[in-house]
C-alpha cells in the first residue's frame, strides 16, 4: 500500500495530539493561578464547577464529531454546497442546546450543588464559577463545532492554532482578573469565557478563509439548510452519539464510585490511574480523529480503496504509538506516581498496577480508532450499541469482581 495514506494520517494526527494535551495544561493554568490564593476555597470551588462544566460539555461532544463525520463527507463528495449547509445547521443545533443550558443554568447550578455537595466555604465559589461556565454554554458548543467543521475539511492545524491563542488568553486573563482584580472562582470562569469568545471569533475568521475558497459555489439557501431530510440525518447521528457518550460517562462514575466505597486510599489510587489513561487517550484520540476524518472522506467519495487505506493507516499508526506509549509507561510510571503523590500507600498502591498501566494503551488503541472510524462511516448505531454492551459488561464485571 503506498505511504500516501501513512503520511496523511500522521499529518492530521500530530496537530491534534497537541490540541489534545493544551486542554489539561489549561486546567493546570487555572489551579496554578487559584492555587496561590490564601485560602483554599477558591481551588475547590474551581475544581467542582470544572467537574460539573466540563462533564456537562464532553455530553454534547456529539456536536464536534458529528460535524466532522458530515462535513467530511461532503468535502469528500466535492459538495461545497453541502459543506457550507452542514455548518449552518451544527451552528443551529449548538445555539439551540447552548441556549437551553444558558436558561436552566440555576436548575444545574443547584444539581450540581446536590451532586457534589461543597462544604459551607466552597459554595459561594462554587457557584460564582459554575453560573458563569454555564451561561457561556453556547460558546462553548458553537467553538466545538468550529473545530468539527475544520478537520471536516481535513484541516488539523488551524484547531491548533485556535486551541493554542485560546488557550494563551485565558492563562493571561486568570492572572489579570484573579491575581490582578481578586475576582477569585467566578474570575477565573469568566476568563474562560472571554477567551471561548475569542476563539469563536478567530474560528469564524478561519472557516472564512475556507469558505473563499468556495467562493464559486452557491450559497444554500434556507430551504436547504432547514431541509427536514437533512435534520433527521442530523439528529439521529447525533442522537446515537449523544447516548454513546452518556453511557461512557457511566464507566467513569462507577469506577470512582466503587473506589469511593472501598476507602480514600484505593479512591486516591484510582485517581492517580485514571491520569495514566487521560495522558494515553490525548494520543490515541489524534489518530482517531485523524481516522474520522480520512474515512469520513473516502465514504463520501465513494472510494473502497481510499477508505480502506485510511482504517490501515490509522490503525498502523495509532498501534505504533500504542507501542511507544506503552513501553514509556512501562519505564517512567514509578517515577510519574512519585511526582503525584509521596502518601506511601498511595504511591505504593499505584506502583503496583504498574503492569496494567503498560498494557492500558495496547488495548484501548483498538477501541479509539474503531470510535473514529465508526464515527466517520456514519454508522453510529452499531456504535451506540456496542457502546452499551461494553458498559454492561464492564458494569456486571465490577459489581461482581471488586469488593464494596
Amino acid at each position: 500500500m503506498s505511504g500516501s495514506a501513512y503520511r496523511e494520517s500522521f499529518r492530521l494526527a500530530w496537530p491534534l495530539v497537541l490540541s489534545n494535551i493544551s486542554v489539561p495544561l489549561l486546567g493546570m493554568v487555572d489551579t496554578a493561578v487559584v492555587g496561590r490564593l490564601p485560602e483554599p476555597y477558591a481551588l475547590g470551588g474551581v475544581a467542582l464547577g470544572a467537574n460539573l462544566a466540563s462533564t456537562l460539555y464532553f455530553t454534547f461532544g456529539f456536536l464536534r464529531m458529528g460535524t466532522t463525520a458530515l462535513t467530511a463527507q461532503a468535502f469528500g463528495a466535492g459538495n461545497a454546497l453541502e459543506l457550507r449547509a452542514c455548518l449552518w445547521r451544527a451552528f443551529l443545533l449548538a445555539a439551540a442546546i447552548g441556549l437551553a443550558i444558558a436558561l436552566v443554568m440555576p436548575l444545574l447550578v443547584d444539581a450540581g450543588r446536590l451532586i457534589f455537595a461543597p462544604p459551607e466555604l466552597i459554595d459561594p465559589e462554587f457557584t460564582a464559577y459554575a453560573r458563569v461556565r454555564l451561561l457561556g454554554a453556547p460558546l462553548a458548543l458553537a467553538n466545538a463545532v468550529v473545530l468539527g467543521w475544520l478537520l471536516g475539511m481535513q484541516d488539523a492545524r488551524a484547531p491548533l492554532a485556535l486551541l493554542i491563542a485560546t488557550n494563551l488568553l485565558n492563562g493571561l486573563l486568570d492572572v489579570a482578573f484573579v491575581w490582578g482584580l481578586g475576582f477569585g472562582a467566578g474570575g477565573v470562569a469568566a476568563a474562560t469565557v472571554i477567551a471561548e469568545a475569542f476563539g469563536l471569533a478567530l474560528g469564524i475568521f478561519l472557516i472564512r478563509l475556507h469558505l473563499a475558497r468556495l467562493r464559486a459555489a452557491p450559497r444554500p439557501s434556507r430551504s436547504a439548510v432547514l431541509a427536514p431530510a437533512a435534520f433527521r440525518r442530523l439528529f439521529r447521528l447525533n442522537g446515537d452519539l449523544f447516548v454513546r457518550t452518556v453511557v461512557l460517562q457511566l464507566v467513569f462514575i462507577l469506577f470512582m464510585a466503587l473506589g469511593s466505597r472501598q476507602g480514600p486510599v484505593i479512591l486516591a489510587i484510582n485517581a492517580i490511574l485514571l491520569n495514566f489513561f487521560l495522558l494515553a487517550s490525548y494520543g490515541l484520540d489524534g489518530f482517531a480523529y485523524a481516522a474520522e476524518a480520512m474515512v469520513a472522506r473516502a465514504v463520501g467519495a465513494r472510494d473502497p480503496a481510499a477508505l480502506r487505506a485510511a482504517v490501515r493507516a490509522g490503525l498502523a499508526n495509532a498501534a505504533t504509538l500504542a507501542i511507544a506509549t506503552g513501553l514509556a509507561f512501562w519505564l517512567a510510571s514509578p517515577w510519574i506516581v512519585k511526582i503525584l503523590t509521596d502518601i506511601p500507600a498511595v504511591r505504593d498502591g499505584a506502583i503496583g498496577y504498574r503492569p496494567f498501566v503498560a498494557l492500558l494503551p495496547l488495548v484501548a488503541v483498538w477501541a479509539f480508532l474503531l470510535d473514529g472510524i465508526f464515527i466517520g462511516a456514519t454508522r453510529t448505531r452499531l456504535l451506540r450499541n456496542a457502546m452499551i454492551l461494553a458498559v454492561l459488561i464492564f458494569a456486571g464485571a465490577a459489581l461482581a469482581l471488586v469488593p464494596v
